[in-house]
């Protein structure tokens, strides 16, 4: 083993290109190692869900595939992180250890305990900006607090300096001489075995950096140009399908940015949602308890009724007898993903028309989306809750008849996946939507008064 090799530890970075803490490594000049830790066992960190662990182990393997060819290795280790590096910085002779910041607050807790302890045995300690185009903590107002609402807070970040160019790929990255004990992937068993639900996931996603490469490039070349026009029409296929290439990073904010600038589309309204991306972020680090706590105080006093399981059975299986709302839950299960128009209406639905709590579906959410990441997941659901930044009203209520018939109305993507949704022998709708915006609205009375 080199007397002082380097470690870079890999987390929702998994790439090679636009990786600066990859880089910086190889700039150092000694044997790269890569690590890749699964920390189900740190305070606070959220267990993933069934979708992003099945997202997680193909995409390991296809970097541990990259780096291998590229001369390195990746390590597997399972255990709480602040035990795990540690340990093999120390098996291996480590002379740095090398990261790209995380933004949760148990993520950042843990970071930080780390790096006090690793310079403290003598180890340079580095960690970078990468997975988005501003750091949460450099947009702020005039009076120094975060923000609230998206326009003021998307206009200040586009006054900072412009984001930066995206780093190449290295062309080799030296390795060990000796590769350091790994764990076996699939003894993780990440992938679903009793039953095996997956395979709708796999008919659908190519998960690692080569396909998501491709993907933005398929995507700039042949959709984005209707993008602005379609992209609310879930038949279309004029979305990008990048949120979880960047939910994993297997594509940095800065690669996306700058490749749709340069691909000469009309990319206005694409880019303002990479800017919703990072707001959702910016919130996260502000307000750590997104996923359980409304942003907005005067929410606690909402009077959510006693749940009733069956509704939220028959939402989580689309069988509300809604044919818009049963066609997007049934696509978020075959598939672990959902257009974004049909996310509102399915979110509306659950909570103004069946009034569940938005985080029961938010946990849901959690567990089938492929690109469910702890700040976007539980920001969108406060946003159609009416809890959280720059929250639609909760008044606002996605009526999904009419959400229908303004976005799929020849019912292309209704027929696609709840074709048993419409015609004879449909299901009986599960409420009254009249009846339950009533309800809706004088349950809404408690927050006013609060």
């Amino acid at each position: 083993m080199s007397a002082s090799p380097s470690l870079v530890w890999f987390r929702d970075d998994l790439r090679l290109a636009d990786h600066p803490a990859l880089r910086a490594a190889v700039d150092r000049g000694e044997p790269v190692i890569g690590v890749y830790v699964l920390d189900e066992e740190s305070p606070g960190i959220r267990a993933l869900g069934g979708a992003a662990r099945w997202w997680l182990h193909h995409s390991l393997a296809e970097l541990g595939e990259r780096l291998g060819e590229k001369g390195s290795v990746l390590v597997l280790r399972r255990g709480a992180a602040g035990e795990v590096i540690p340990a093999l910085a120390r098996d291996v002779g480590a002379g740095a250890v090398y990261w790209n910041r995380r933004y949760g607050s148990a993520e950042r807790e843990v970071d930080t305990g780390l790096k006090e302890g690793l310079c403290a045995d003598g180890l340079e300690v580095q960690s970078f900006a990468a997975s988005l185009l501003h750091e949460p903590w450099t947009v702020r107002t005039g009076t120094g607090t975060p923000y609230g609402v998206f326009t003021p807070f998307w206009k200040a970040a586009q006054q900072l300096p412009p984001p930066r160019a995206p780093l190449p790929a290295p062309r080799q990255i030296a390795g060990p001489h000796a590769h350091p004990a790994t764990d076996d992937l699939d003894e993780w068993q990440l992938l679903p075995t009793s039953p095996d639900w997956a395979g709708g996931l796999r008919d659908r996603w190519a998960p690692g950096e080569r396909g998501a490469t491709a993907r933005l490039h398929a995507f700039l070349t042949e959709d984005a140009a209707d993008y602005d026009r379609a992209r609310d029409e879930p038949s279309a296929g004029a979305t990008s399908l990048l949120s979880p290439r960047l939910r994993w990073g297997e594509l940095s904010p800065f690669q996306v940015w700058h490749a749709a600038i340069e691909s000469g589309a009309r990319v206005g309204g694409f880019l303002s949602e990479l800017g919703w991306r990072e707001f959702s972020w910016h919130t996260l680090y502000h307000f750590p308890d997104l996923a359980t706590k409304n942003l907005r105080s005067a929410f606690d006093a909402f009077p959510w009724p006693r749940l009733r399981p069956s509704m939220l059975s028959a939402w989580q299986k689309g069988e509300t007898g809604f044919p818009l709302v049963d066609a997007g839950m049934r696509e978020l299960w075959a598939s672990g993903y959902m257009h974004n128009r049909v996310r509102m209406v399915t979110a509306s639905f659950l909570i103004k028309n069946l009034l569940i709590d938005w985080r029961h579906g938010e946990q849901w959410f959690w567990d089938t989306l492929v690109d469910a990441d702890e700040a976007s997941n539980p920001f969108n659901w406060q946003w159609v809750a009416g809890s959280g930044a720059d929250a639609a009203p909760y008044f606002r209520i996605f009526n999904p008849e009419l959400q229908a018939k303004k976005f799929d109305p020849d019912g292309r993507y209704v027929k696609e996946w709840a074709p048993d949704a419409v015609g004879v022998g449909a299901r009986l709708p599960i409420v009254d939507l009249a009846d339950t915006r009533k309800a809706a609205l004088a349950a809404y009375e408690a927050v006013k008064r609060a």
